[in-house]
């Protein structure tokens, strides 16, 4: 079983920034892929981000050039710095990975951009 807790969110005015973590129970060493997705009321699960164990990173097109994923394996630790926030970024946002065939999914942490 892995668990993950993301943390992080919060109100932020447009334009703003903030950086999200998430925090897994087992070695970033043992996992091949993390992502992060996120949900805006009414609407369904999207995928926002990921990174693989070689380092390679991939995008939505709405948060390219704006949104950065990275991880440091030491601390087992997954982050989303996101930056020039808009409102349409507001949403609970998901940490999640896949081992052994298995989904998992953080408890989410909510991210509202408004002024």
């Amino acid at each position: 079983q892995v668990q993950l807790v993301e943390s992080g969110g919060g109100l932020v005015q447009p334009g703003g920034s903030l950086r999200l973590s998430c925090a897994a129970s087992v070695s970033m060493l043992s996992i091949y892929a993390m992502g992060w997705y996120r949900q805006a009321p009414g609407k369904r699960r999207e995928f926002v981000a990921s990174y693989t164990c070689g380092g390679s990173t991939n995008y939505a097109g709405s948060v390219k050039g704006r949104f950065n994923i990275s991880r440091d394996n030491a601390k087992n630790t997954l982050y989303l710095q996101m930056n020039s926030l808009k409102p349409t970024d507001t949403a609970v946002y998901y940490c999640n990975t896949n081992i052994n065939l298995l989904t998992f999914w953080g408890q989410g942490t909510q991210v509202t951009v408004s002024s």
